[in-house]
């Protein structure tokens, strides 16, 4: 196991660092680089960063891609790459990629959690879960984890560099989830959607198409079954839904109207020339649109791709203090007195960066020792 003072250390650079990355955006968003539109179906529109602004019922969404490098015998970077990067804090894209908190092998080695959830999108790569409750995983092209962290839990996200003879390009989104009182001090427990039970559908429209992934929640009669039972998005009423949207050239889609008092964000991360009812939206750019309206995507003359976020406001007060968000100061105090106690159940695995034999292949293992595999 690694000794305390390295864990102790790893926290406090985990709570200065998730911490100014987080409130920062909260702060900025009233800013004037957000811009106020006219039009009723569009509210505003923002330029992303590193880490995505996001409405309530979430926290935040970062949105990681990584051109990793072919990896060596322990599944990172070779030492040529290390060169001028700050290990253990390196953020800054050298090279095509980042190390992150890792130090031999990119990723987060193991760090708590309270208070919320995460949900985490892999689109390109492999990532490799361990944590505080012995359970462990490695998922990724597609599959979507959702972690419950409740009343607390250590774990561990590594981005092992598999392949020795080819490049290991990474993309994810996480997308932290905010629970409501009642439910932030539940027992912890992580679910997997396998790409091949996430619900996908196409719609042609002038002869061409835009593909549709029901990550979260549902569209029309496509529906996701991962949602823990105590997550907000477990009630249906509450309308939380994550879809990821790719246009083809010319194409268009058509989110339907819900409800008044459901905030809804389209986040344009890939293409260029994409309209969101009658307005033109900027590549790598937001628009909070206004759920109780239809909102017609369409898109340019090069494919675009769009990530959906909506829900209903859980409206409670948001204390946040890195990785762990409460009600109150008093209960942030207390997360990191209680973390500081107990570990939240301590830390079973050789080493906080735990990586997985190379030779498996995509798997969960929970914490009651039920093991699943994708079904093909």
């Amino acid at each position: 196991m690694s000794n305390p003072l390295e864990r102790r250390s790893f926290l406090s650079r985990l709570s200065l660092g998730i911490g100014a990355l987080v409130v920062q955006p909260f702060a900025a968003f009233s800013k004037s680089n957000v811009s106020n539109m006219s039009t009723t179906l569009i509210k505003k529109i923002r330029p992303l960063g590193f880490q995505w602004e996001t409405l309530d019922p979430f926290l935040f969404c970062v949105h990681h891609e990584d051109f990793f490098p072919k990896g060596n015998a322990q599944l990172g970077p070779d030492a040529k790459h290390f060169e001028g990067r700050h290990m253990g804090q390196d953020f800054i894209v050298k090279d095509g990629f980042r190390m992150y908190h890792g130090s031999t092998v990119p990723g987060f080695p193991g760090h708590p959690h309270r208070g919320f959830e995460t949900i985490t999108v892999v689109r390109k790569g492999l990532v490799d879960h361990a944590d505080s409750l012995g359970a462990a995983g490695r998922y990724g092209n597609g599959d979507v984890q959702w972690m419950t962290a409740g009343k607390g839990v250590q774990h561990a996200e590594m981005f092992p560099l598999l392949k020795q003879d080819a490049e290991n390009p990474l993309e994810l989104f996480q997308i932290w989830l905010n629970l409501p009182k009642k439910s932030k001090m539940v027992e912890p427990h992580f679910k997997m959607l396998w790409s091949e039970s996430v619900p996908k559908f196409s719609v042609a429209a002038n002869g061409v198409n835009a593909h549709i992934e029901v990550l979260v929640g549902s569209l029309g009669q496509y529906k996701s079954t991962n949602t823990p039972p105590n997550s907000w998005a477990a009630d249906a009423n509450n309308h939380v839904a994550i879809y990821n949207i790719q246009l083809e050239p010319g194409a268009t889609f058509e989110l339907p109207a819900l409800f008044e008092h459901i905030n809804r964000s389209v986040y344009y991360y890939e293409g260029n020339g994409l309209q969101i009812g009658s307005q033109a939206v900027a590549h790598y750019h937001a628009a909070d649109v206004d759920a109780a309206q239809s909102c017609i995507l369409r898109n340019g003359t090069e494919t675009s791709k769009v990530l959906v976020l909506q829900g209903r406001p859980i409206d409670e007060p948001v204390v946040q203090h890195g990785p762990f968000v409460m009600n109150s100061k008093e209960e942030i105090y207390q997360a990191f007195q209680d973390y500081q106690t107990t570990q939240f159940g301590g830390w079973p695995w050789p080493r906080y960066d735990q990586v997985h034999d190379p030779k498996l292949g995509r798997f969960a293992k929970h914490a009651d020792g039920r093991v699943e595999e994708p079904k093909s």
